[in-house]
Parts: structure tokens; sequence; C-alpha cells
């Protein structure tokens, strides 16, 4: 028996998967019978014009395609612009093309339950476009929040707008952008779940960066990098990249290389937090990076003083993702150094006292009247101050 009625008596038949309430109240009394074929005159219209609807866009795709492939056979001294014209014909075809598939499954109802239910394809273009929405509305707003807040634009790169949706976790914690992590938990490398939203395979590298290192020698602060993968094969159906895998047996070929291993984040006594950001930077033309000449780069002492910004330019790179977390001085951090032979522990930093250029003020008010001879028997209390030289 299917049940009806307002939405707070249909609550208390909700079951634990996803979805709206009413959705959801539906698959809990409805038993058996198959979500498109739910016995619900209104739904079941609905479906019927939006079938009609889709085999119109469908045959749009169909003739669009083959206006493709008419373009793609003709020769290209035969348009005024030539080739230049001809693939800007054809680019601009596809895109129209990649929009109708989405607009064909846009009202899909049975694309949306499996959108929410986690269980959509990322090779096909709607739930590409369905995750980049739920992206834009609201983590991505997060993302840029903690770029202009914590000042990695110009900090670390002079203009930088993500393009991949990029969550980390620490074992079994979820990392909020920004969040202020114990060093315990930030000892071993995390686990990045990287998302983008366009088709195809793409060469990406990871570089993990501390902007806040102090420089005691300059008063100022320079920056250090903390982890760098390079040569990883991602794609829209890849969804999680264990960094602690990287370089070891249990890594496969299309987890890329791993010159500049795990470093695990440390501020010394007295420092303030420092930025630990993470950037995700797509490789030009997926070209592979030469391992062996960034291992020589930037392992060791190349750690310190790591440019970002250098590095994008010196192997053309374009930053496609961020996140990042911070870390301070806490009760784990000494014994984390100690374990990775990282030196510093004892030295605690502290603001340099700076002294006054002001004049000594000169006596006023009760003490200027009573300077003389006559409120001598005063001087006790002001002049006479053991420990206190005039």
């Amino acid at each position: 028996m299917i049940k009806q009625g307002p939405e707070d008596q249909l609550s208390q038949f909700l079951s634990p998967q996803l979805g709206t309430l009413r959705r959801r109240a539906a698959l809990a009394t409805t038993g058996s019978v198959p979500f498109e074929q739910l016995p619900y005159q209104c739904f079941q219209e609905a479906r019927k014009i939006l079938a009609q609807d889709r085999e119109e866009k469908v045959a749009k795709i169909i003739a669009e395609t083959a206006k493709i492939r008419r373009l793609e056979a003709t020769d290209a001294s035969s348009y005024r612009g030539g080739e230049a014209y001809k693939q800007k014909r054809l680019q601009s075809l596809r895109q129209h093309v990649e929009q109708l598939k989405i607009l064909a499954d846009i009202n899909d109802p049975m694309v949306k339950r499996r959108f929410e239910d986690g269980k959509g394809d990322m090779s096909k273009p709607i739930y590409r476009y369905l995750a980049h929405r739920k992206w834009c509305s609201m983590e991505r707003k997060i993302i840029l929040q903690r770029i202009a807040q914590f000042h990695i634009v110009p900090d670390l790169l002079p203009k930088f707008e993500p393009t991949m949706a990029v969550q980390m976790f620490f074992r079994t914690i979820k990392a909020s952008p920004g969040a202020t992590l114990d060093s315990r938990i930030t000892e071993t490398a995390p686990t990045l779940r990287m998302q983008v939203f366009d088709k195809g395979e793409r060469l990406i590298s990871i570089v993990v960066m501390d902007a806040d290192v102090p420089d005691p020698e300059s008063n100022a602060f320079s920056k250090r990098l903390h982890f760098m993968a390079t040569n990883i094969t991602w794609s829209p159906i890849k969804d999680a990249l264990p960094l602690s895998r990287l370089g070891t047996d249990a890594a496969s070929p299309d987890m890329g290389a791993l010159p500049v291993p795990w470093l695990p984040a440390f501020a010394q006594k007295g420092s303030p937090y420092h930025r630990l950001a993470v950037f995700i930077l797509e490789q030009e033309n997926n070209l592979p990076l030469d391992t062996a000449k960034l291992q020589e780069l930037y392992d060791g002492q190349g750690r310190e003083g790591f440019s970002l910004k250098s590095f994008r330019d010196k192997f053309g790179l374009l930053p496609v993702g961020f996140n990042m977390f911070r870390t301070e001085w806490d009760e784990n951090t000494a014994d984390v150094m100690a374990r990775h032979g990282i030196p510093g522990a004892d030295v605690e930093f502290r603001r340099p006292r700076v002294m006054s250029l002001k004049p000594p003020r000169k006596a006023r008010g009760w003490e200027a009247k009573r300077q003389t001879l006559k409120y001598r028997h005063l001087w006790k209390y002001t002049k006479r101050i053991k420990g206190i030289k005039y």
C-alpha cells in the first residue's frame, strides 16, 4: 500500500537512502516497485513528455554528428578561412553536441536519482555537468574564500582560478579547507579525492608546500617543498589517490613518479601558523616530466626556498586544483620531528623587543610641582627606590 500525506507524516517512513523526503518515503512504502514504474499518474505523464523531448534531442545529436563528419571530410582549401576556420567550426559543433547530450538527460528522474545516490557514470557529460554544478554551488566558493582569506594569491601565485574539485583526507579524517590539524595526523601523506569535469585523460602533478617558513637571518618568511608527485594519469572516472602509496611497490604505473617524498608538516614553537598548500597542476600537452631532473632540483636541500611560480613556468604547468590546511606547534610536534630526523625542535621563536624612539617624558603635574627641596621627604617614593638609578 502506497502511503500519502504531508511531509511531516511521511518522514516517519524515511529510510537512510539519499534523496528528498517524499522520494525516500515513497521508496520505503512502495516495496519492490521499480522507481520508474511508481504508480503516480502525474509522474508517469511527465515521464512521457520527457521521453518525447529526449527523442527530439537525440535526433538533433544525430544530425549534428553527421554534419561534423561531412565537415571533417571536406578539404580546408574550400573555405575562405582555410584550416583555422575549419577547426574553429568543428570545435563549435562538438561543443553544441555536448550541450545537446546534457539537455537530453538533464530532466530525467532516473539520472537525478543515480547522481544523488553517488552512482553516476562520470564518463557521461550529464553526470559531469551535475557534479560541476554541485561543486560550484558551495565547495568552489569555500575554496575561493580560502584563497583570498589566506592570501594564497599573490603570495604563491599572481592569479589562480580552480577548475578541479579537490578534497583531502588524513586517514579517515576529512580536512576542511584551511583547518588547523594536529601534527600527529599530518605525519603521513593524505588521500586526495579529485574530480575533473571535462572528458579525456591528462597528466597531472601534485605539489604540497609550506608558505610560512621562518627565516631569522632575513627576519622574513620563505617557502619549503613538502611533497611532489608527477606524471599521474587522471580522468573523470577516477576518484581517489592515496599519496602514501606513491613510490611504493603497491603503486600502479598510472600513479606516476615520486621525485620528492612526503615531509611531515611542522611548525616550531613561537612561530605563527603555517599554511600548507596543496596544488594540482596539469602538464602541458600531456607530456611527461623528467623525474630525475626534478629530484635533482628539489629533493634534499632543494626543498628550501621552493617557488611554485618558477616551477610552473619552468615546466609549462597549469594550476587547476587547490586545497590547504594549517599546522601549529603542539604537544606532538617534537616527537614527529624526532621520528623523521627533522632538526629545530628545540628552537623557540620570539618577537624582538622594539625600543621606543620617543625622548624621555618630562615630569608634569603632581611630580613636576614637588621636585623642590620642600618636598624632599617624598623623594623616597619617587627617587630613592632600591634597584632604580636616576
